[in-house]
């Protein structure tokens, strides 16, 4: 199942335009906060899927019957640009586990790619529900290698990925590698294109280096990506 979010008129497009507009992400300020604003978003409309008991809650005036999480989710990203997607999920599921993901994009001397796992940090996962993050759902290898890294923690119930942006492609990948009857996609917005270097266009340019600053590579070289 897919949930596109930005189909539909809301606050929730002003962030994205935000997120986008190269103007605004000079702020890196601005631009993590709208990711995270846009991730507490997510959380309540993931919310409203989840599985509730009723509570009843002492207040000065008598009790009152309330419907809460009969289980918390378990809050997953992958480094480092999913953090601040993932501190707005939190803010909402704050009582979550979290997970933490390494995976980055290893290039060959003939520029082509693949992904690298480096390391997972994790809770046990068996019969949980995961919401995993990342801003950008491109080609769906990362979410597939993540998927996978996850599993090496437990079986979990069910399993929330969210994108704020995601090519057609990537969701097609990421709906023929998974079980579709174990995952939900939730996305901001979908993109028509790719570069030939597998960036969504229009996009938003590198997540990571808007929220955190440029990154340099192996030989201290500054890495700039223009979308």
């Amino acid at each position: 199942m897919i949930h596109l979010l930005g189909e539909n008129n809301s606050l929730f497009n002003q962030f994205i335009a935000e997120i986008r507009d190269e103007v605004i992400q000079k702020d890196s300020l601005r631009f993590r906060r709208n990711l995270e604003r846009v991730g507490e978003i997510f959380a309540y409309e993931i919310s409203k899927t989840l599985i509730y008991k009723t509570r009843e809650v002492t207040t000065p005036l008598g009790v009152a019957k309330i419907p809460v999480l009969e289980q918390q989710p378990v809050l997953a990203t992958i480094l480092r640009a999913g953090l601040p997607l993932h501190h707005g999920l939190l803010n909402y599921f704050d009582k979550a586990e979290n997970c933490f993901i390494s995976a980055y994009r290893k290039y060959d001397p003939n520029g082509e790619f693949h992904i690298e796992f480096e390391y997972i940090a994790s809770p046990h996962l068996d019969n949980k529900v995961v919401i995993m993050c990342d801003p950008m759902l491109a080609t769906g290898s990362s979410m597939e290698i993540a998927y996978h890294a996850l599993l090496q923690k437990g079986e979990p119930k069910h399993i929330h990925l969210v994108s704020v942006i995601a090519s057609k492609q990537g969701i097609d990948y990421v709906l023929d590698k998974l079980p579709n009857d174990r995952i939900t996609l939730w996305i901001g917005a979908i993109d028509p294109e790719m570069t030939p270097k597998s960036y969504i266009v229009p996009g938003l340019g590198d997540a990571g280096d808007l929220a955190y600053g440029e990154k340099i590579d192996s030989k201290e070289n500054v890495i700039h990506n223009h979308f």
